[in-house]
């Protein structure tokens, strides 16, 4: 009976250790965060580190709504940015396991209208093109910008951060319309919008260019393909399997008090907004929702097929480009390119997200099965700090 009672003794001390040290680990990454928050003035943040299976750290800081003293949690509601991006991606993955395509399909044998670069018109640009951004098709500055909407009768903002949003070219000169539509009228000889400047001066696949008019082509493809539009789709296969029911692209004005403001500084809220090319950056979610997300990357990763098959995990994990010869504009010494997703030489696989008012970080370290959110509601220019914390803390079990 000695010889039990001492080994449970020792494994109720071992347990004891394991969760003050899990408690100090907490504590340490806590305060090193609040240390950033304060540095950058952000008005609030979200940080979710998790497992395959559950979150193991959550923290909230600051406040979704300054003006309301409404603090900011892990279910406050904000857009992601670019980690849409990565939705995209699976969303694909999942078009292709439905027949709809393959990645190196032609996309006008898919439209029906017809895209020629007119600067490379005998290049054939394929959806691998659209997913890596060697496509050719590029984000025109004159144009681009253009495409959000502003939502000024929803909720008090600030006049002078709207002006600063106005001169950045942010003057809402495209007509609000159907991603198609704006697709036709941007890439389309026969569009409003069309020019030379729409296009890179290189061939499909010889030259890199980050295109978010290009990812929201990819997405325009699956509502073809499938017919429902691009978020449906997204719902049924992704969302609603995943359990994510407050994510989802339409801003609800029912559910505004769950809305993070989105500010240009403390103080001085953006109005809220929406935009055409909405697939490319525009999913509302929360860091306790994108939990869910990032947690079926990782098991997915390790050949859980529930969301997708593990073929499809391969192929959207795999390197695009070769280090011998990749294209034009890129460099591979931090990263390289997935299908949407970037595969960082640290070795870990995410995606960052920006857009006024909004910045956020997702990833996951596939030799530890950790990953990890962040989210707040203000742009940061400089996320490096924040982001090298957290796959710090995701680096070791």
């Amino acid at each position: 009976m000695k010889k039990w009672k001492f080994i449970w003794i020792g494994l109720l001390v071992l347990t004891c250790n394991n969760i003050a040290w899990s408690q100090s680990k907490a504590q340490l990454l806590s305060k090193s965060l609040q240390g950033l928050y304060e540095k950058d003035s952000l008005p609030g943040m979200s940080v979710v580190l998790v497992d395959a299976h559950k979150i193991v750290y959550q923290h909230n800081f600051g406040y979704a709504n300054m003006e309301q003293h409404t603090k900011y949690s892990s279910h406050s509601i904000q857009n992601i940015g670019s980690v849409s991006k990565t939705f995209i991606a699976v969303a694909l993955m999942k078009a292709v396991e439905l027949g709809y395509f393959n990645l190196d399909a032609d996309i006008n044998t898919i439209l029906p209208f017809k895209i020629t670069n007119p600067n490379a018109p005998n290049g054939i640009i394929t959806i691998r093109h659209l997913s890596n951004h060697s496509s050719g098709i590029v984000d025109n500055p004159s144009v681009f910008p253009n495409v959000y909407h502003f939502d000024t009768d929803l909720a008090p903002f600030d006049s002078s951060a709207y002006k600063v949003l106005q001169e950045l070219g942010y003057r809402q000169q495209v007509s609000d319309s159907a991603l198609g539509r704006f697709m036709y009228d941007y890439l389309s000889t026969e569009g409003k919008y069309y020019h030379q400047e729409n296009f890179g001066k290189d061939a499909p696949g010889l030259s890199s260019s980050y295109s978010n008019i290009a990812s929201a082509l990819a997405a325009y493809l699956i509502e073809i393909k499938s017919g429902m539009p691009y978020a449906d789709f997204v719902t049924k296969y992704i969302l609603k399997p995943l359990g994510m029911p407050h994510s989802a692209w339409k801003l609800n004005k029912a559910d505004l008090k769950d809305y993070a403001r989105p500010y240009y500084k403390r103080n001085a809220a953006f109005p809220y907004y929406h935009f055409i090319t909405y697939p490319e950056g525009g999913l509302r979610t929360n860091t306790l929702e994108l939990s869910k997300y990032i947690m079926a990357m990782i098991k997915g990763y390790h050949g859980d097929e529930s969301l997708l098959k593990n073929s499809s995990y391969k192929t959207m994990f795999s390197p695009q480009f070769s280090a011998n010869e990749p294209p034009k504009g890129i460099s591979l010494a931090k990263r390289n390119k997935g299908i949407f997703w970037n595969l960082y030489t640290n070795g870990t696989i995410g995606h960052d997200g920006d857009d006024p008012g909004v910045s956020s970080f997702l990833f996951f370290n596939p030799k530890t099965g950790l990953g990890g959110i962040f989210m707040c509601n203000k742009y940061l220019e400089d996320k490096t700090a924040i982001i090298n914390l957290l796959v710090q803390y995701t680096d070791e079990k």
